[in-house]
């Protein structure tokens, strides 16, 4: 199923994030993202996930070509847990809080397992603030990479 905003601007956010702990705002029109939502930090899912980001950052080829790439993390989950999360996995890039779930709703990520779990969903926005594509696959925590790296190539 095609997600609704794919093709459409990438919706602004300004949420309290780790490791500055004030607001971060995406840098939307500027540079692509790599914008993944993920249920619970420090959860095995989560952090397989979280880590294989990491990872491609410093070791995927596709990754290293584009070192503009911003990777973004956003959770359910305060900032106070999301520090102790990145500290404990060295993750590079920066973790929203979105307690409220705005950013959720901004970006129109479903819950998942009958609505007892946030979803997992990664966005990629290019350069321009324009979502070019969505993997929401749940289980398959490999497969957000695999998904970023695809849409790298693509704009090479």
């Amino acid at each position: 199923m095609t997600h609704p905003l794919i093709g459409k601007p990438a919706p602004q956010l300004e949420l309290p994030s780790v490791p500055d702990g004030g607001p971060y705002k995406l840098p939307i029109g500027e540079k692509p993202i790599a914008l993944f939502f993920f249920p619970k930090a420090g959860s095995k899912g989560c952090t397989m996930e979280a880590c294989s980001f990491r990872d491609a950052q410093n070791e995927n080829v596709t990754f290293k070509r584009h070192p503009g790439l911003t990777v973004v993390g956003i959770s359910s989950d305060s900032t106070e847990k999301q520090q102790i999360f990145a500290d404990q996995h060295s993750l590079p890039y920066p973790l929203i809080s979105d307690v409220d779930s705005k950013a959720r709703e901004a970006y129109q990520v479903d819950k998942a397992f009958l609505g007892l779990s946030q979803g997992r969903s990664t966005f990629f926005i290019d350069s321009k603030g324009t979502i070019k594509g969505v993997c929401d696959k749940m289980l398959d925590y490999s497969a957000h990479v695999k998904f970023v790296e695809k849409m790298l190539i693509e704009i090479e």
